[in-house]
């Protein structure tokens, strides 16, 4: 009995690794990339990757299909579409698909649990308790996930913003308008990441379609979660509302955003003499009290026993 249900746990965990593999968009290699500009890739790699997008395809079509079974107009869901749309996912099934993997993740934790507990040989109320904090905990690890790819975006985005407001105030003291400064910053900071080019670049349409900038900058804001945007975006806003200079504002604004940079990484700095207790105390500290105590009392223990003799 226990191998069997060692043999279906491992069954099922290597199922759930390849419907998350298939979630993931596939990674072209540079040799692939270098094939598709020559004109020379085949038919069995586009084959290959419309297959794997189907896969995906599908993938998302039966979360979402979960999700939408508690994504009712009653519920409001206001503050997981804003933590989505921080992450990056906006599309509109981002929310049912996002519901539907907390779901399935309860539902196959859950059934890890009870495996667990009959192959520990537990009563079947403990499997039960078991399998419900299994079922409690795969409704809380894609919450947890989502929170650090959001802290993730959010930690690029403050890194670049400081330099892209210093290459700001250049372009508009060069005559450039703001406009065309945002689009010259964003062709700019190519080579920092694509995520930051991306949020640009998406403003930059929404003012060419009729947005106005204030909108345009807050939606900015709003989109990205970062408290540096915002009050770029802010004072942007009341520079343009009661006339001041862009150019003079965008050097003090620079100018604060790079001493909060310095002032974060010496935070960090002052943190990592905290953090690294915990592994010395854990790790190397008794490692290193084997080292030099272990001889002694290996001298100490026998001359005690050649006392006894």
């Amino acid at each position: 009995m226990l191998y069997l249900i060692a043999a279906g746990v491992a069954l099922s965990v290597g199922l759930m690794v390849v419907a998350l593999a298939s979630l993931l968009p596939a990674q072209a290699r540079p040799s692939r990339s270098r094939l598709v500009e020559l004109g020379l890739d085949d038919a069995f790699s586009r084959d290959a990757f419309a297959r794997r997008s189907r896969a995906r395809n599908r993938t998302k079509e039966l979360l979402a299909y979960l999700g939408q079974k508690i994504d009712t107009p009653k519920r409001q869901w206001g503050t997981v579409r804003t933590r989505l749309v921080h992450a990056g996912y906006r599309q509109a099934s981002a929310l049912p698909i996002f519901l539907g993997a907390r779901i399935l993740a309860a539902g196959v934790l859950y059934f890890y649990g009870v495996l667990i507990g009959m192959a520990l040989g537990a009563p079947g109320g403990l499997a039960i308790f078991l399998g419900l904090w299994g079922a409690a905990a795969g409704w809380l690890i894609p919450n947890f996930l989502l929170s650090t790819r959001i802290t993730r975006r959010q930690k690029a985005l403050q890194k670049i913003l400081p330099d892209a407001v210093d290459l700001l105030v250049i372009c508009v003291e060069a005559g450039l308008g703001l406009n065309q400064a945002f689009q010259r910053v964003a062709l700019e900071m190519r080579h920092a990441g694509d995520l930051f080019t991306t949020e640009i670049s998406q403003m930059n349409l929404e003012i060419r379609a009729g947005t106005p900038r204030d909108q345009a900058l807050m939606g900015l804001a709003d989109r990205t979660g970062v408290a540096d945007l915002r009050s770029l975006a802010t004072m942007l806003i009341q520079t343009e509302r009661f006339g001041t200079s862009v150019a003079d504002s965008l050097r003090i604004h620079a100018d604060t955003m790079r001493t909060k940079r310095q002032q974060r990484a010496e935070e960090e700095a002052a943190k990592t003499t905290i953090k690294i207790v915990f592994p010395l105390a854990i790790c190397i500290f008794p490692a290193l009290f084997v080292v030099i105590l272990g001889p002694a009392l290996i001298q100490i223990m026998s001359a005690f026993a050649g006392l006894g003799d």
